[in-house]
């Protein structure tokens, strides 16, 4: 498996007093061959200081938590064009829970279903952006929620 590694300028400390930036784990599970909103928001989480780890194209949910454990990931992102959001979400979530890493917050994008989103949270998925998202909207959300500043 090829991961490419996006490293991020800017360091803080989060609630639980970790310090150094955040890292944030972009993949894209399953058969989706569509990676440019991917790459954009790795891009946009980069540039905002986060260190990002974008795993590329048609990786199982294994491999992407085996990744996030890996490289000590405070998130994942997942996007998700397939369809086959329910079954990926889900087992991305599972597996961390079994790994003892649930800690690790999950979201993600894609075409998702507005009637899809409350059962994805449901089952622990954080947040959900769908088409027309703004990559500012989703930094702020991570900046926000994963990890944030100790006050």
């Amino acid at each position: 498996m090829s991961v490419a590694r996006q490293d991020g300028a800017q360091a803080g400390t989060g609630a639980a007093g970790r310090s150094g930036p955040i890292r944030v784990v972009v993949a894209k599970p399953g058969l989706d061959g569509h990676d440019r909103g991917a790459k954009v928001i790795a891009r946009a989480l980069r540039d905002a200081g986060m260190e990002v780890i974008y795993t590329g194209l048609h990786q199982t949910p294994e491999q992407i938590v085996d990744t996030a454990i890996q490289e000590d990931a405070d998130a994942i992102g997942l996007s998700i064009l397939s369809g086959a959001h329910n079954t990926l979400f889900a087992k991305v979530i599972a597996l961390l829970a079994e790994r003892d890493a649930a800690d690790i917050k999950v979201f993600g994008g894609g075409i998702i279903p507005e009637a899809d989103i409350p059962p994805l949270k449901a089952q622990g998925v954080a947040e959900i952006f769908t088409p027309g998202a703004t990559t500012a909207s989703i930094v702020e959300w991570v900046n926000a929620n994963v990890r944030p500043l100790a006050v």
